[in-house]
């Protein structure tokens, strides 16, 4: 899959300081998200920013460079500036406007041009009509160097704005830029060097120290060092072992290993994480939405206060000057201009992803992040999420012999891929294993299917209760999670499996109970398991014997309750109670591709303690984005009233908006160096 950035034509495109993120191309699935509805980017076509952001793979020295007309300008500006004030030589009228004229449409040519095509199009109300009103109308009373100043500040506060931006994306791209050009296959006995995405499922790649690995897989190695700091935000080198699964985006650190393939390279985890996060900066928050649609008002609000200003008080002021009044209006739109909230608030929640992925959390959009801010209640899956999912067979208990009730039952169970069911395959070790025929998963409950000409169910004590089978009432006091036997009708046994309790969810709900969030825990495990983890975590309530709409009926009634809920999961079962939560969070290591698709939030380590990391960065963005706003709206009512009164000209006018718009840029940047 190919990664190429958007460039947009200059001066000409209708995105609303989007300063778009790079775009996938061929992305293998684009994904209708279950939250896009209501976050729609219709309104993200106004106060366009026509300029040239389309430095996407520049650095900060070319796109200096290619704005020497800026330079130019600001050059015989500073020139004149130092004739007139500093030697104090008087410049001849008929000079200094060529002089300036000259110095005006360097800087501005751009912005000029984009606001006649404006209003051709229809669209009068914008920033640039806006800039180019102002400026005219300083030129028309004879302040030429004013008008300049206006313009050539103004461009450069655009330049500052694409600088920004230009390193918010190499920043994102350097997190994105995980993946090998090519990849040594193993083929009829030769290494071929080959691009990954010509890669087949079940062909052997060779991956040498040092080396990315490209595809997904297992290892075929007795075992391999990899750092996965490119999947889950840590560096710690992980130990894989025969037969355990590699990840696109892992780097050997030692041997050079061999992986079997088992996913195409547009399948990889990786891949598909890489296209989440490339859509996550297209999904603007409602703070965003809530700017876009006010600029709809607040631009010929603007315009026509304006007017007010200039003309209305011929009818009230005895000693009435066109040229005194038309400059305060002048001012008045100079400072009006909306870019510090256009650029800055994209670019804090832009931020805001990019921590979280540093740090081993996808956010799939910014609205996410403010969703992330307004959760009271954590609903948690318990196997695979607030435990390891690793479990171990510790009895087993049979009147059969013990290697034929282990080779019955691991038959059987090798067509799941529940984690219950890889423990009883993994203790069956070097036992032969039969084919079993007419496998049927029964979801909540476990399999049936025929082996030996004989019919066996394999699962929990609700599914011996389904087919109405006998079994010894002692089992249903037994805590810990156990697989039941029937064969032909008749109770075989059974095993007992243990789970562990991974070694940061007490510290997730102790952090989030001070946050003020309740944790819940699900699972589908009996109670009694259910309620032994929960006390173990410091869970106050747990719900056990839950089939998957279970599930969904419980975070249902906490929703009609009115708690904003973040429900995270990692099975299957778990995708329609991700979806159906205000924010859906999945495990994304081990975790299913239909929970990984269907959540807002992907964990990319599994770690249960980096949702509350997720929380905090989503209160750091938002944070940031309420102090621009404010900033930006005090400065700019105090300047426009100062301009209104003729205190403010047209020099503070400028100053007070691009400064503005700097402050509020930096401000969004601190936000990269926080620690969560």
């Amino acid at each position: 899959m190919k990664i190429e950035t958007k460039h947009n034509p200059p001066h000409d495109t209708d995105d609303c300081c989007s300063h778009d993120s790079p775009k996938t191309v061929g992305a293998a699935n684009h994904q209708t998200h279950k939250h896009d509805h209501e976050h729609s980017d219709d309104d993200g076509h106004d106060h366009d920013h026509d300029h040239d952001h389309d430095h996407d793979d520049a650095g900060d020295e070319s796109i200096l460079k290619s704005r020497w007309m800026l330079w130019l300008s600001l050059g015989i500006l500073t020139v004149f500036l130092v004739i007139r004030y500093i030697l104090k030589i008087e410049v001849n009228r008929t000079a200094e406007f060529i002089l300036m004229a000259v110095a005006y449409v360097l800087a501005g040519n751009k912005t000029i041009a984009t606001a006649f095509r404006r209003v051709r199009r229809g669209d009068f109300f914008n920033e640039f009509t806006l800039m180019t009103i102002a400026t005219f109308g300083a030129f028309f009373i004879g302040e030429f160097s004013e008008g300049v100043a206006v313009m050539l500040f103004y461009e450069i506060g655009e330049l500052f704005q694409d600088l920004a931006v230009s390193r918010s994306k190499r920043s994102i791209k350097a997190l994105l830029d995980v993946r090998p050009d090519s990849v040594t296959v193993i083929r009829d006995g030769k290494n071929v060097q080959v691009t990954p995405n010509s890669v087949k499922i079940e062909e052997i790649i060779l991956v040498k120290a040092g080396e990315k690995v490209a595809l997904d897989g297992t290892l075929v190695s007795p075992t391999g060092t990899f750092n996965t700091a490119a999947l889950t935000g840590e560096s710690r080198p992980d130990v894989i072992r025969e037969n355990e699964a590699v990840l696109a985006g892992m780097i050997n650190t030692e041997k050079t290993v061999e992986v079997k393939v088992k996913s195409l390279f547009k399948d990889s985890k990786l891949s598909r994480i890489l296209e989440m996060v490339q859509e996550a900066t297209a999904r603007k928050a409602p703070t965003q939405l809530m700017i876009s649609r006010l600029a709809k008002i607040y631009t010929p609000i603007v315009f026509f206060l304006a007017v007010i200003i200039i003309l209305v008080p011929y009818f009230f002021v005895a000693n009435y000057n066109f040229n005194d009044w038309l400059y305060r209006g002048m001012v008045f739109l100079v400072i009006a201009c909306p870019c510090a909230l256009t650029i800055s608030i994209p670019l804090g929640y832009f931020g805001g992803i990019g921590l979280a992925s540093r740090n081993g959390i996808l956010i799939k959009g910014s609205n996410f992040l403010d969703v992330m801010t307004r959760i009271d209640t954590l609903v948690s899956d318990k196997t695979g999420t607030l435990t390891k999912g690793v479990f171990k067979v510790q009895k087993i208990e049979t009147a059969l012999d013990q290697n034929e009730f282990v080779r019955i039952a691991a038959s059987l169970e090798s067509y799941s891929t529940h984690p219950v069911a890889k423990a009883v395959v993994a203790h069956a070790g070097n036992i032969t294993l039969s084919k079993p025929s007419d496998v049927e998963e029964i979801s909540g409950h476990g399999l049936k299917g025929q082996l030996d000409g004989k019919t066996v169910l394999a699962g929990n004590l609700k599914l011996l209760q389904k087919f109405k089978i006998q079994f010894p009432e002692t089992l249903s006091n037994i805590p810990e999670t156990i697989v039941v036997l029937a064969i032909d009708g008749k109770y075989a046994g059974y095993l007992t499996i243990a789970d562990e309790v991974k070694e940061d969810s007490a510290e997730m709900v102790s952090e989030l109970k001070k946050l003020g969030i309740e944790t819940i825990m699900l699972s589908g495990d009996k109670t009694e398991v259910a309620t032994h983890v929960a006390k173990q975590l410091g869970i106050s309530q747990s719900f056990g014997n839950l089939l998957p709409e279970d599930k969904v009926n419980v975070v249902q009634k906490l929703k009609d309750e009115g708690k904003r809920i973040a429900f995270v999961g990692d099975g299957v079962n778990d995708a329609p109670v991700i979806a159906l939560a205000d924010a859906g969070i999945a495990m994304g290591a081990m975790g299913s591709d239909a929970s990984i698709e269907t959540a807002d939030v992907v964990i990319q380590n599994d770690q249960p303690s980096k949702i509350v990391s997720a929380i905090r960065a989503g209160k750091i963005t938002r944070s940031v984005v309420y102090q621009n706003i404010s900033l930006a709206m005090a400065v700019k009512l105090a300047v426009m009233a100062l301009g209104a009164g003729g205190v403010a000209t047209l020099w503070e006018a400028v100053f007070a908006d691009v400064g503005v718009a700097m402050l509020a840029i930096l401000n969004a940047f601190r936000i990269q160096g926080k620690k969560i």
